[in-house]
């Protein structure tokens, strides 16, 4: 009777330490709203029509790499692609913001890759399945450092590249984005509310590409590097 109460005990100290561990992590969780197709070019290189309204998937805190970290191409695909785009982070909670009030739920930009398996995405799609597994995978989502807009000559307009072992793969201008920004953040906070740390990946221009393994992606916002990371 004592040992089993002992052990009881144990139990639940462990389960205590876990919760912990994990309201811990919590710290870091954000939704991370991902949007397809907003660049028309994009679009068409992929043979995709040009949507009216947005797609909107997502990817988990878990897809997140930070701080330059080398990208492990994974072994359950054998396609991995960069699709270079901005992230703009939100600075405030919010639902069902009138497109003409946007702006004030977000004052920091960056650029992200969003990685993906695409031979993992097409077989999904083929099958009409969601194609989760092909976008939302661990460490598919690299970000830069975030830089506040209003340290931007022309945050309205802002220009974006993407070198692959130094030669210039994709470029991009928030102008030619189907759906802006504020038009983003109107939808959708029509379905789910926005809460403070929060990632909006823009969708991504015409030059994705496949990467190898020993290959450099390095990520511009103009001139600055604010991205970078090794395929290992």
């Amino acid at each position: 009777m004592y040992k089993f109460l002992e052990n009881n005990k144990k139990d639940q100290r462990i389960k205590h330490i876990g919760a912990k561990n994990l309201i811990l992590a919590s710290k870091d969780f954000m939704k991370i709203f991902c949007v397809g197709r907003n660049y028309a070019n994009h679009a068409k290189e992929l043979g995709n029509q040009v949507p009216t309204e947005p797609i909107i998937f997502s990817k988990y805190s878990t897809a997140l790499l930070k701080d330059n970290k080398d990208f492990y191409y994974p072994n359950f695909s054998q396609n991995i692609h960069y699709e270079l785009e901005l992230v703009y982070k939100i600075c405030k909670n919010g639902k069902y913001i009138d497109e003409k009030f946007a702006q004030n739920y977000y004052n920091e930009v960056t650029l992200g890759i969003d990685f993906t398996a695409r031979d993992l995405q097409q077989k999904c799609a083929q099958n009409g399945k969601p194609w989760e597994i092909g976008k939302a995978f661990d460490n598919s989502a690299p970000i830069g450092k975030f830089v506040p807009l209003d340290s931007l000559a022309t945050p309205e307009e802002i220009t974006f590249s993407l070198r692959k072992n130094g030669e210039v793969v994709q470029q991009g201008n928030s102008m030619d984005m189907i759906f802006t920004i504020d038009r983003l953040i109107s939808y959708i906070s029509t379905f789910f509310t926005l809460q403070t740390g929060d990632l909006i990946f823009t969708g991504t221009p015409e030059g994705v590409g496949a990467v190898s393994i020993g290959d450099t992606l390095e990520a511009y916002l103009g001139d600055t590097l604010l991205l970078k990371t090794a395929i290992k």
